[in-house]
């Protein structure tokens, strides 16, 4: 939740030419994660829960790319993609885990 707040804050200061465009991707697919996560643990089985991180994780490895698109055309300081993408890989480690675990 921490790092889609973080989303939205970042992209507020995107231009406005990109609010159909790559803020409205990133932001999607930010909340798309917890959002995910959410609906996995409300399902009755550990192997549907881990169905739903893995698109959780899709989410997220859509959301790095997009974040990465960002900073080589100049939408994104150096220190604000540093910022976001350590959140998101630190994401990216905590759900591959819990989705190890599920699967055990």
């Amino acid at each position: 939740m921490n790092m889609v707040t973080h989303i939205y804050f970042l992209t507020r200061e995107f231009p406005s030419n990109e609010q159909f465009g790559l803020t409205s991707q990133i932001t999607r697919s930010a909340v798309s994660i917890p959002s995910n996560i959410a609906e996995g643990f409300g399902r009755q089985s550990k192997k549907e829960f881990a169905y739903f991180l893995l698109i959780s994780l899709s989410s997220l490895f859509e959301m790095q790319t997009q974040l990465e698109i960002c900073k080589k055309v100049k939408i994104l300081k150096e220190i604000e993609f540093v910022s976001i993408y350590e959140s998101s890989r630190e994401v990216e480690r905590m759900l591959s885990s819990f989705i190890r675990t599920l699967k055990k």
